[in-house]
């Protein structure tokens, strides 16, 4: 899974369209689906964004399905604190537990986001290399050097902590056999390495920016050895996606789903 632990993504469809078009795609998606409040919606953008992925780049099934982990973690809370706490229409229950349909179907709508806004953020991060995107977003969103420089480092920082988690989980565990013990397990020995990797990411954060500093990063003007340019294919792919929600939106009002959390009652 090189595109997430800081190698160049592989090349692929997705791979050679445009960073700031995909991440403008990716933005006014999310954007979109916030004002969806039915959970078919979001449930049929996600299987049509999930094909896409798996079709535009070269993700093997394992590294994808780990991906989706925290975000379906993330989903199912969403849908069991709904379904359990709103109010509204029983369907079930259980002594003090008790399941809603408008529990359901917010829960269900959020989910949906959640999965969606997942996956494409993982078609977004498994598809870019990081200094495409900076150097994207230089030239083609104009945003300043300083923000962009800093977009690139967080960037890698973020693609490095799945590393970085992975190097503090086994030195803990090394330690802890060494000294006797058994290997750490269970909630605390989680919140000590999460604790461990916020300190690496804030220590290595400072060491970067006074790096870009040392190195003149608020000079201008400036000149980019590799500059990367919207083509026509990049825009067919941003009108394709555009159409294709607008599509299933329109879909989903003509059959009655936009309608909010009482839609699952029809």
């Amino acid at each position: 899974m090189s595109a997430f632990s800081g190698a160049p993504p592989v090349d692929s469809a997705l791979a050679r369209r445009n960073p700031t078009v995909k991440l403008a795609l990716l933005t006014v998606v999310s954007l979109v689906v916030m004002f969806v409040l039915d959970p078919v919606t979001p449930a049929v953008l996600y299987v049509l964004a999930l094909g896409g992925v798996v079709a535009s780049t070269k993700l093997t099934p394992r590294s994808l399905a780990l991906a989706h982990v925290p975000f379906v973690l993330f989903a199912v809370g969403v849908l069991t604190v709904n379904a359990l706490a709103r109010p509204g229409e029983v369907l079930w229950q259980a002594g003090a537990l008790r399941v809603t349909v408008e529990g359901l179907s917010v829960g269900g709508a959020l989910a949906g986001r959640t999965l969606l806004i997942g996956v494409l953020a993982i078609g977004f991060l498994a598809s870019t290399d990081g200094v495409a995107l900076m150097t994207s977003l230089h030239h083609n969103a104009r945003l300043g050097a300083r923000v962009t420089y800093a977009v690139l480092a967080g960037y890698r920082m973020l693609q490095e902590m799945p590393r970085e988690w992975a190097t503090i989980r086994h030195a803990h565990t090394v330690r802890a056999t060494f000294d006797g013990g058994r290997p750490p397990r269970g909630p605390r020995h989680l919140a000590g390495v999460a604790f461990a990797l916020l300190v690496v990411s804030v220590r290595k954060g400072e060491r970067m920016a006074q790096a870009l500093e040392s190195r003149g990063l608020g000079l201008e003007p400036r000149t980019t050895w590799r500059p990367v340019v919207v083509t026509r294919a990049d825009r067919w792919f941003a009108a394709g996606v555009l159409a294709v929600v607008a599509a299933v939106i329109a879909l989903s009002a003509a059959l009655g789903y936009l309608e909010g959390p009482g839609a699952l009652n029809g």
